[in-house]
């Protein structure tokens, strides 16, 4: 790196269940790197987001949304999530500003408590308040923590997200450009392709379908004429759900596999030939190895 004022850093995102993280990450890199879905704890592995300027490169940790744990899913969500603020250079601590602070924030906050790096309180969904609700709203949460800085914004509509990057920038260590600059996750393709299928079932079955879905990326073999082949199978707990994802004659996975396609082709650039299967494996979420093998492993949290 020539430049030798280059900043550079790792910041997480962390808040409770669909508080804007996603839809904050992918307002910053521009792109769609993190699922965004109103059903709550959408994201489970710890997403890299990678932003890169002239002047500085930033790579963003998406934590699972903070949640009491029922299952040893939930278990590995909340480790990863709380595992991701010993890593960082910065937090960015999302609250949202149509939910008064609740139990689940006062958990963050105590946790928050125990790290040394800077905090920086962002109250989202701004757009969606009058101004004193969101005076209300900073009141709650300014005396809970020493916040290098308070940042409302609206993720959804990109208002102030500007002005946040500007200042993690201005309080980012001078260092190097980790990645290339047109790379926006250093996530493996498996997993993104895979991550893009789920936002789609998430999207398209509502509450039918809860947490109960992985997806098992099998096959991303590409043509010489440039076209790309992927077979994936939408792992479910129980028939009843396989039933919904599959729909009427086939309909609804039919619409799943066309939305994701239309995703996956913007991602990659070229044709995709999608074929997607559905298989229950009662209980998957508590099992060990099966979570290994859907891409949740040890070594993630």
């Amino acid at each position: 790196m020539d430049n030798p004022n280059y900043k550079s850093g790792f910041v997480a995102l962390i808040g409770r269940p669909n508080v804007g993280k996603s839809t904050l990450l992918n307002q910053v890199i521009g792109q769609k790197v993190a699922i965004m879905s109103n059903v709550a704890q959408t994201t489970r592995n710890k997403i890299q987001g990678i932003y890169t300027s002239n002047d500085a490169q930033i790579v963003f940790i998406d934590t699972p949304g903070i949640h009491k744990p029922q299952t040893k899913l939930g278990d590995f969500m909340e480790r990863s999530a709380l595992s991701a603020l010993d890593e960082v250079d910065a937090i960015l601590f999302v609250v949202n500003a149509t939910e008064n602070k609740g139990a689940g924030d006062n958990f963050i906050i105590e946790r928050l408590k125990k790290v040394h790096q800077p905090i920086y309180l962002v109250i989202n969904k701004i757009d969606q308040v009058k101004p004193e609700r969101l005076l209300d709203i900073k009141a709650q949460y300014e005396q809970s923590l020493d916040y290098q800085k308070i940042v409302p914004i609206s993720a959804l509509n990109g208002n102030n997200v500007d002005q946040l990057i500007e200042e993690l920038v201005n309080h980012l260590p001078n260092g190097p450009q980790y990645y290339p600059a047109d790379q926006v996750s250093d996530h493996p393709e498996r997993f993104v392709v895979g991550e893009m299928i789920r936002e789609k079932v998430f999207q398209l079955t509502r509450q039918e379908v809860p947490h109960s879905v992985a997806i098992d990326v099998e096959q991303i073999k590409r043509r010489d004429d440039r076209t790309i082949d992927i077979s994936a199978t939408i792992i479910v707990e129980r028939p009843g759900q396989k039933g919904i994802i599959i729909g009427k004659g086939g309909s609804m996975l039919k619409k799943i596999g066309t939305m994701a396609r239309e995703d996956i082709e913007r991602l990659m650039g070229d044709k995709v030939y999608l074929k997607l299967w559905v298989k229950v494996v009662e209980g998957w979420r508590d099992k060990g190895s099966m979570l290994k093998s859907y891409g949740y492993r040890k070594n993630d949290y």
